[in-house]
Order: structure tokens, then C-alpha cells, then sequence
């Protein structure tokens, strides 16, 4: 019985009775995560057909990197999948941050304007861009200290775009309009592909020069449509969240418009040589199973985040978007109220894990954060957001952002160790100690 699968973990049989009921509770959102999965799984597949992608051209390649065949039948199905004309993907990138970076300083001149129309960017880009708030100078080498000028736009109580605000605030000099899919450490509702079209139509009316650019982090093959299939110019992210599938090392992608994103890749090279440079290393083989594999472990991270919501739901917590919600990325957030509850769950996240289960992550002063953050993933590879991870800022309302999971078995298992410790049911002390 399912009972008994869940015993060595300490979990009571009950628990495990409340899980399966959520579950049943959950199956016409299953159905319709499963739908998605099924469209990006043959689009993906379709996409490698086209870029006849060889088993003899995975083997990588070394110093400069030049005529990687692999690379290039890589970069070709990635374009295709996200609407492009031209992709960027490159194990040199090491995190989204750094996808973003490079794509604003390939693309914006002193004098520029850019306009953030999700609100405030992820805290780690607050730096890149030189946004400060206690009034200091902005930090040396960001875009405000290049002479770059920066504005941003709130989204609308209810969460919607605004609309009118962004026709208001356009003008000559703004080039770059960037949008935030996912909803970061706020407690905003990520963005919908039909958000993102209104958005860039709204632009293409008033400032048709602009370039739309996509912080696409957390949201790739969570809909059946990407941001450059309704006419964004640019989206970047991580191969160590949606589109690695849990297998990239490292890495990071940028797609769009042919001219921009060879602009950006000058930026991640140099000028003369961007997209031509760029050794593979041998891990083409993993860059592209990955890719094929995302579609399946978006979906898996997807129905884990639907069932934590419906768990914690009925538990009294607050939870966002709700469990049968139409969601636009796959982060889960879990509002606790409380520090001491919030440093509990990461804790059972990470006893969960498959790695370093027998850690207690503890809240740190991690750079590019203004307050303290805990952060739980034991992961294959570090920092990698598609494997099963949870954080959070310790600061008011005190939230968990639960994101990933390759397998929904982990996610589940997961949900209910933090659970019973948090009413008191569990073992804290085994949970501790990963005993």
C-alpha cells in the first residue's frame, strides 16, 4: 500500500490518506498540465527533426569553438521551439542573472532608456541595473553608472499589465522594454502568455522601435506558447531551471531576433566575434537531452506545486496562485506569517531531498538580497531551480517559494514531512539530523 511506501520517512498513514485525497481532488488540473506537456513535448521533438540534430555532433568542442556542428543544430531547435529566428544557448552563461546582464548591455547605449513594466526586477538584477533605494550611487560598471536611465511601471492592483500606464510612459528615448514573467521574491502573480501579447502590442502601437525584451525564468513550457510567438523581440533564461530538464551543469539561453540576439552574444564575447566563439565542451549531449526531457519535468514540478498549494491551502495558509489556478510560470508560494515557520519548511524541503538531505540550511546574508534568505535544494547541481528547491526572504509576510521537483513522488514527500512538522506530527529531530 501507499501507506507503507511513505513509512520510512515517518509519515503517518493518515497524512498519507490526505495526500491521496488531494490528489483525486486534483485530477482535472493533472489533465490539463498533462495536455500542455503533451503540445511541448512534440513541439520540442519536432524542432529537433528540423534541426536534424546527429548523435556524432555531441561531442563538443574545445578552445574557440569554431563550426560546432552540435552547437549550432542546438541553437536551431531552441529557436524554433521559442519562436525565434535565432537562439543563443551557451554553457559559458552561468545563471539567468547573467542571460539578462548581457542582453542589457548588448542592447542598451548611454542616454537610453529602459522601462520595467512588471514592477521592481528580481533583486539579483537590482545590481546590473544600478537601482538603489536609501539614495547611494549606483554600484560602479551597472547601466546607471554607464549613463543608461532607468524607470519602472507597477502592475495593476489585480495584477494586470498596465496597460495605459505603459502607452503614457513610452517615448523616444526609451529602447528597451522589459517584462518579468515570474513574480520574483513579490507576491504578484507571474505573468500569461496573453499578458506578455498585450503588452507588446500596447508598445508596437505607441513606441514601435522599442525592443521587448523577456525575463523568461521559471516559465518556459508552462504554456503551450512562448513570449517571441506573440511578438516579444528577446527572451533569455537558465539551463539549471525549465529548459535543462535537470541534466545542464550550467549554462543559459537568449532567443529572438537575429540582429539583437548576435548583438548579445558581442556582449557575452566580443565584438568581431560573437555567436562564432563559444566551445561546447562536451556538454552538447546534455544541453540537448535536457532540452527534450523539459517539457516532461516542467510538468512533474508543476502538478508538485499544484498539490503544495491545495495542501497548505486547506491547512490555512495562504497560498498563490491557487491549486487548479491557470499559471504562467512554476513557482509556488506559500505565505507562513511567521520565521520561525518559514525556516521549518525549507528545513523539510531539505530533508527531502536526494542530496545533502542530512543538511539544516540555516537563513544567511546571501549577496544581492536585502535581507536575511533561507533556501533549501538538494540538488545535483548547485542552484539548480528545476530540481526540487524552496526559499524565501526573512522579512515579512515571511513567504516560501517552492519551485521544481524532477518527480512529483519527491515534491509529495516532501509537502508532508513539512507538513507534519509544522502541526506538530512529524519527527523534527530525524528531520534535523536526515537520520
Amino acid at each position: 500500500m501507499i501507506t507503507q511506501a511513505f513509512a520510512p520517512f515517518g509519515i503517518a498513514p493518515e497524512t498519507v490518506l490526505r495526500s491521496e485525497a488531494i490528489i483525486q481532488d486534483l485530477a482535472p488540473v493533472f489533465a490539463r498540465i498533462d495536455q500542455t506537456r503533451s503540445i511541448n513535448q512534440l513541439r520540442v521533438l519536432h524542432a529537433f527533426h528540423e534541426a536534424r540534430l546527429a548523435e556524432s555532433s555531441l561531442g563538443g568542442t574545445t578552445g574557440y569553438g569554431y563550426d560546432d556542428s552540435g552547437r549550432s543544430q542546438i541553437e536551431k531547435a531552441y529557436a524554433q521551439v521559442f519562436g525565434a529566428q535565432k537562439a543563443l544557448v551557451r554553457i559559458q552563461i552561468s545563471a539567468g542573472t547573467q542571460a539578462l546582464a548581457i542582453c542589457l548591455f548588448g542592447l542598451l547605449r548611454p542616454g537610453d532608456t529602459l522601462l520595467s513594466v512588471t514592477g521592481r526586477p528580481y533583486d539579483t538584477l537590482q545590481a546590473t541595473i544600478g537601482v538603489t533605494d536609501d539614495g547611494s550611487p549606483a554600484p560602479e560598471g551597472s547601466l546607471a553608472d554607464l549613463g543608461v536611465h532607468y524607470r519602472e511601471l507597477d502592475l495593476l492592483p489585480d495584477g494586470n499589465p498596465d496597460l495605459t500606464g505603459i502607452a503614457q510612459v513610452l517615448d523616444a528615448r526609451t529602447k528597451v522594454v522589459f517584462i518579468q514573467k515570474s513574480r520574483g521574491y513579490t507576491t504578484r502573480r507571474s505573468l500569461l502568455i496573453d499578458d506578455i501579447a498585450q503588452i507588446v502590442q500596447t508598445v508596437r502601437q505607441h513606441q514601435p522601435q522599442a525592443i521587448v525584451l523577456v525575463d523568461n525564468c521559471y516559465g518556459e513550457f508552462v504554456e503551450t506558447q512562448e513570449p517571441c510567438m506573440v511578438g516579444a523581440d528577446l527572451v533569455a533564461g537558465s539551463l539549471i531551471k525549465n529548459p535543462g530538464g535537470g541534466l545542464c551543469p550550467s549554462g543559459g539561453y537568449v532567443a529572438g531576433r537575429a540582429d539583437l540576439v548576435e548583438k548579445v552574444a558581442s556582449r557575452l564575447t566580443a565584438p568581431g566575434l560573437g555567436s562564432h566563439v563559444g566551445p561546447t565542451l562536451g556538454f552538447s549531449r546534455l544541453i540537448a537531452q535536457g532540452f527534450y526531457l523539459a517539457p516532461q519535468i516542467v510538468a512533474e514540478s508543476l502538478k508538485g506545486a499544484a498539490f503544495a498549494a491545495a495542501l497548505f491551502g486547506a491547512a490555512g495558509y495562504k497560498t498563490y496562485p491557487a491549486a487548479d489556478a491557470i499559471r504562467g510560470d512554476l513557482v509556488q508560494t506559500l505565505e507562513f506569517g511567521d520565521p520561525d515557520r518559514l525556516v521549518a519548511f525549507c528545513q523539510a524541503i531539505q530533508a527531502a531531498s536526494p542530496v545533502d538531505s542530512f543538511v539544516r540550511p540555516e537563513p544567511w546574508a546571501m549577496p544581492g538580497y536585502d535581507s536575511p534568505v533561507i533556501m533549501a535544494a538538494g540538488a545535483f547541481v548547485q542552484g539548480s531551480s528545476i530540481e526540487l528547491s524552496a526559499d524565501g526572504p526573512l522579512k515579512p509576510p515571511f513567504p516560501a517559494y517552492l519551485q521544481g521537483g524532477l518527480n512529483f513522488e519527491t515534491v509529495r514527500l516532501a509537502c508532508l514531512l513539512a507538513f507534519e512538522r509544522m502541526t506538530g506530527r512529524g519527527q523534527p529531530d530525524r528531520m534535523q539530523s536526515g537520520e
